[in-house]
């Protein structure tokens, strides 16, 4: 279908952040795929931490946990939701994690000696990094980090100016994304942002193939007529990239503007007609719902919903399959307490605590499990939300008094939640050991760990299996030293490590839809095949809701 050896599309980004690179560059995956190419994709960040771990959710955003326990930019859980690659450490570089790789064969000695130089020394291992990915692909589409102008971007942009020279010109694309703003007091859009946009990227040599310009309405001919004239590009290379209602419009729109075709085209590939109702039937369905159903979200990371961008997604897939539109309140658990948790969360057909660190909020994420659990709401709690039912379970009905997470409160007389020392790792195959002083950026629980399923429980009847397999991220577990007691007062373990060690889901008796997992669902829900567990939880609350009709029949995904 190609050429031998795959091609590169790079996708940089002007004017200003938070344009959209990331669902781009996803959207392109997806339109690509639709035409019977396979692809990955890889995000090259230009900030100097290693990984995105041990960033602060305000920050950065949520941190994407892949198979192979990477920690990755949120933008790889866009690829991987819009696309079937399946990513993982390669798929994201650093500018840390390349300065890493080149001090390392410095001090080996790699260089004989030399003087190590950002050119060609930090260039060359960021284009090794984009040529580790192109093995088994037609097409590898790398999204550039950060904005054209930022210092911190420079040897990235290089790189693959440099790429263009090393892999052919037929090989190589480059997409810039740009802002055309429409101006209301002039009444007009405004299109000399995007001229400069590339002409800064000109500067540094390279000149963009493709431009896709946001704005909030579609070019006209004109428009689009004067961006080519200034950028030196072909009209049908300016591209609307319009603000849509739900993110899973981006390829259909990219394809009415013709962006798959004009890809091809440059690229030189032959391909098949693009088959897109797949993508036609996820929209309507996500404009056109039945019903409305309403889930509290009690978290501490609220103020910047970025911070659960997967969670959110697989909270709307979920309503797919059961007809509804999720609309999310998100609730501070710093503002929960016992005296206001009932009015708080009164209106909440399903409650959810999701993952986290450290003790800020933990009590108010305890009076939302309890009163989800006292009230009979569908209650879902993931990671640290597993924890803290376990922990109000042990309180309130085991009789454990003081009973706590030793991450929490390290004199709890009842450790129930506790840092496992020495455990098994699947991913190293090694014994991994550690203590409340090893680095938290590498004495975690990543990636992927098989788990067995007991039947006749709410984990069993969602998945319809024995064996799954689900992403980790998390340090602290389920302590078994209480397991008897818990399972003795109610609670349910539905799921546990294959050797039965470590426990992975629970459950309660007695009650519609409570369930905890230790894992992170959230990270393989797909639009296209929702995750079973965010199914079965929507369905949960849609039953507690009495299947209440859609008030709108639009929906905006958060």
């Amino acid at each position: 279908m190609v050429e031998k050896g795959a091609k590169f599309i790079f996708v940089t980004g002007g004017v200003l952040s938070s344009l959209g690179k990331g669902l781009a560059s996803a959207s392109i995956g997806a339109l690509l795929e639709s035409r019977g190419l396979t692809v990955t994709l890889q995000k090259l960040d230009p900030y100097i931490n290693v990984d995105p771990g041990t960033m602060n959710p305000f920050q950065h955003g949520e941190v994407f946990v892949t198979d192979d326990g990477a920690e990755t930019d949120l933008d790889l859980g866009h690829y991987e939701r819009f696309t079937h690659a399946r990513l993982g450490h390669d798929n994201n570089f650093t500018t840390g994690k390349i300065y890493d790789r080149v001090i390392t064969k410095e001090r080996r000695g790699d260089y004989l000696g030399g003087t190590v130089q950002v050119i060609p020394h930090i260039t060359d291992e960021i284009k090794n990094s984009i040529r580790m990915v192109s093995k088994g692909v037609d097409i590898v589409i790398v999204e550039i980090g950060g904005t054209i102008g930022d210092i911190e971007s420079l040897p990235f942009l290089e790189a693959i100016r440099q790429f263009r020279a090393d892999a052919g010109k037929e090989n190589v694309l480059y997409i810039h994304l740009t802002l055309v703003p429409y101006i209301g007091t002039a009444g007009e859009l405004k299109t000399k942002p995007t001229q400069h946009s590339v002409k800064e990227l000109r500067s540094i040599g390279i000149q963009p193939d493709i431009l896709l310009c946001r704005t909030d309405r579609y070019l006209s001919k004109e428009i689009k007529s004067k961006i080519a004239l200034f950028c030196n590009v072909s009209t049908d290379a300016v591209i609307t990239a319009k603000d849509v209602e739900c993110i899973y419009e981006v390829p259909l729109i990219f394809h009415k503007e013709g962006l798959d075709n004009k890809i091809v085209e440059l690229l030189n590939i032959w391909t098949r007609t693009p088959r897109l109702e797949e993508w036609e039937q996820l929209c309507h369905r996500l404009k056109y719902p039945q019903y409305d159903v309403h889930i509290a979200v009690v978290g501490k990371y609220v103020d910047l919903t970025e911070s659960y961008k997967s969670l959110n997604e697989a909270l709307v897939h979920g309503g797919l399959l059961n007809g509804s539109r999720v609309g999310l309140t998100y609730v501070d658990s710093e503002t929960i307490s016992s005296g206001n948790c009932a009015e708080i969360l009164a209106g909440a057909d399903g409650i959810l605590v999701p993952g986290g660190f450290g003790s800020r909020g933990i009590e108010g994420k305890i009076c939302a499990a309890q009163y989800a659990r006292e009230n009979k709401v569908p209650y879902f709690g993931i990671c640290l939300g597993m924890q803290i039912a376990v922990v109000e379970f042990a309180r309130h009905i085991a009789g454990l008094q003081g009973a706590h997470s030793s991450e929490i409160n390290a004199e709890t007389p009842y450790p129930v939640i506790y840092l496992m020392t020495e455990w098994y790792d699947d991913q190293t195959k090694a014994l991994q050991k550690r203590d409340a002083s090893s680095n938290k950026g590498g004495t975690m629980r990543l990636g992927a760990y098989p788990c067995k399923l007991v039947e006749n429980t709410l984990a069993y009847a969602a998945y319809d299996k024995r064996e799954i397999s689900e992403r980790h991220r998390h340090r602290y577990e389920f302590n078994n030293e209480f397991r008897s007691r818990l399972e003795e007062n109610g609670m349910i373990i539905s799921g546990t490590s294959p050797d039965g060690d470590l426990v992975e889901i629970i459950e309660l008796k007695d009650h519609p839809w409570y369930l905890g997992c230790q894992f992170h669902p959230e990270f393989k829900s797909r639009p296209m095949n929702p995750h079973p567990l965010f199914r079965d939880f929507i369905k949960a609350a849609l039953v507690r809701s009495g299947h209440r009709k859609s008030s709108h029949p639009t929906i905006a995904t958060p």
